[in-house]
């Protein structure tokens, strides 16, 4: 037998391999093993009014967040396939059903895409829980309180007050519905305007319960009966199944991870959301802030690309110049609005015009201006309603060649209103004499100490039928039916963009975004053809608008907001009617 030493050297090799393989194998299984999973969530807080129309130029362009910033966000992150979902916070939401309608609609796209999107509520109301029902998912904290207790309208009533100070409005107007003077002529309402006005309500409360069961997986009339309890606890509303889960927003992110079948989150805050630089110091700083406040550097060149042209009208129509302050007042002025179509008009690059309005009406010769140069120009021209397009801004959307509103748009109110204001009780009561030297039998229509005279009103009242038949034509021929077909329709009554789409006032419920899509199937464009998107008038500088406005105006936007707008309603009242003839919408009517 045949005996093999094997040396010592050898032995201590193999033992030495057997002792690294297993942790050379294990290093390599390691190394191998895939890395953590991260999805990226956006989150974003969606709280305030969210303005229409240009931007603030400069530093105050970058801060302020619009409508418009906040719905191209939104459809950018869908876009992003970096981003797994979205998260929105809603909070202190003060819009109306138009803008509402626009959230919703950026929220529906963004889950056309296979991603979820998580509402966070606080206390909300039902503006707020309306945007939070087209999400996924809802999430509360245990102190929260979800407060939809219907839908309600108030109109305020002058004349009490009036009659104690001796004040006089003495107005006439066209449409059985039309009434806009009813606040300073009666104490409470007339049976035609509380029928609008019931009218009107009752669409908006069907589609809040017909949104919110479509959102919840419920029926409209469970939801109605939800209504009816009107307040509810966090626990009580995920008993209800009108939210998902009572959750700490710290708590709710852990969730996420395991949700989004991730190892972690990666939270953005600030998506697309430029950032302005305040560094002011030195001599370039000053340079800066000189040319921020002048209107910012110039913009960069638009692209050789086709372009649609977007003008805003937002705020009250007024002949001249439109009026804009730092402080959120507005106004349309025919002048910057009819040169505004002009130039979008004769621009070679754009091929056609999309017609933005946010409106409650005002002037009706401005309205007739505006109208008239939408009717001059050659290019298809698309009206987009926001909140508001009413009288007036009902009467510049007829001259496009299709209309869109919202479904909650408040519109119509094809009627006419003039007059004036008397103050003679007043001057009485305060000790205040006139003395009066007339010539001609109608020279007092226009005096502020006497009401209409028998002769004046007759006067009065012809203008009022002379304006009233241009409207009601004039809305005939835009949506070709007969004029008594339209005036039937007429007669100052207020519609829902749904009612208004029904009875052929409006062509089709969409968004700005479906106003912009119709525009460039109009201009003979493809549906995915790229186009840039001016976005007009020019916004003021905030140079411009320091001087008009004043450090009353601050401190009451300040301490008391309530005021604020008074002044600023008793300044364009003021204004309004040294008009003849008003298109306005008949009350300041806040749906709650």
């Amino acid at each position: 037998m045949v005996k093999y030493r094997v040396p010592a050297v050898v032995v201590a090799g193999f033992v030495a391999i057997c002792l690294i393989a297993p942790r050379v194998r294990a290093e390599e299984k390691a190394a191998k093993k895939p890395a953590a999973k991260q999805a990226t969530v956006v989150r974003m807080t969606i709280k305030g009014a969210y303005p229409e129309g240009p931007s603030l130029p400069g530093i105050f362009s970058e801060i302020q967040p619009t409508l418009a910033k906040t719905i191209e966000r939104i459809d950018q992150a869908a876009e992003d396939k970096d981003v797994s979902a979205l998260w929105l916070r809603i909070e202190a939401l003060a819009v109306g059903r138009g803008k509402l309608h626009e959230l919703r609609s950026a929220v529906a796209r963004f889950r056309a895409k296979g991603k979820p999107v998580y509402a966070e509520l606080a206390s909300a109301d039902a503006a707020q829980y309306l945007l939070a029902a087209a999400c996924n998912e809802i999430v509360m904290p245990e102190s929260g309180v979800l407060m939809m207790p219907g839908v309600r309208a108030e109109v305020t009533f002058y004349k009490g007050l009036f009659d104690k100070l001796g004040i006089q409005c003495d107005l006439v107007q066209m449409g059985k519905y039309k009434g806009a003077g009813e606040p300073f002529t009666r104490t409470d309402m007339s049976p035609p305007l509380r029928e609008s006005i019931e009218a009107l309500v009752d669409d908006t409360y069907d589609n809040l319960a017909k949104e919110v069961a479509a959102g919840r997986g419920m029926k409209d009339y469970e939801i109605k009966t939800l209504i009816d309890r009107g307040l509810f606890t966090a626990a009580a509303a995920v008993k209800a199944g009108l939210v998902d889960r009572v959750a700490y927003a710290d708590e709710f992110q852990k969730s996420l991870a395991k949700k989004l079948s991730a190892d972690e989150i990666k939270l953005v805050k600030n998506y697309k959301k430029k950032t302005a630089d305040t560094d002011f110091s030195g001599l370039s700083g000053m340079m800066k802030f000189m040319e921020l406040v002048m209107g910012g550097k110039s913009a960069k060149p638009l692209s050789k690309k086709k372009s649609i042209a977007v003008v805003y009208a937002v705020g009250p129509i007024i002949e001249g110049e439109s009026i804009t302050d730092i402080f959120g007042s507005s106004a349309i002025g025919s002048s910057t609005l009819v040169a505004t179509l002009q130039k979008a008009g004769k621009d070679s690059k754009v091929v056609a015009i999309v017609l933005r309005i946010d409106s409650p009406g005002g002037s009706a010769i401005a309205s007739d201006l505006i109208w008239r140069e939408t009717r001059r120009i050659e290019k298809p021209i698309i009206a987009s309603m926001g909140d508001v397009a009413g009288s007036g801004g009902y009467y510049i959307a007829m001259g496009a060649d299709k209309i869109f509103a919202e479904p909650g748009t408040v519109t119509g109110s094809i009627g006419v209103v003039g007059g004036k204001i008397v103050l003679g009780g007043l001057y009485e009561k305060i000790g205040i004499n006139t003395e009066i030297i007339s010539r001609g039998k109608v020279s007092g229509s226009l005096s502020s100490t006497e009401p209409f005279t028998p002769e004046e009103r007759k006067v009065w009242l012809n203008l009022m039928k002379s304006i009233y038949r241009q409207f009601v034509g004039k809305a005939a021929q835009g949506r070709k039916v007969s004029y008594k077909e339209l005036d039937k329709l007429a007669q100052g009554r207020v519609y829902s963009g749904r009612m208004a789409a029904a009875n052929g006032l409006v062509d089709e419920l969409g968004t700005l975004r479906d106003a912009i899509a119709a525009a460039k199937k109009a201009a003979g464009l493809k549906a995915d053809e790229e186009v840039d998107l001016q976005i007009l008038p020019r916004p003021k500088t905030i140079f411009e608008q320091l001087f008009g406005g004043s450090q009353v105006a601050a401190e009451l936007k300040a301490g008391a907001p309530e005021l604020l707008e008074v002044a600023r309603k008793t300044k364009l009242f003021r204004r309004l009617f040294t008009e003849p003839a008003l298109l306005w919408m008949p009350y300041d009517l806040k749906l709650r």
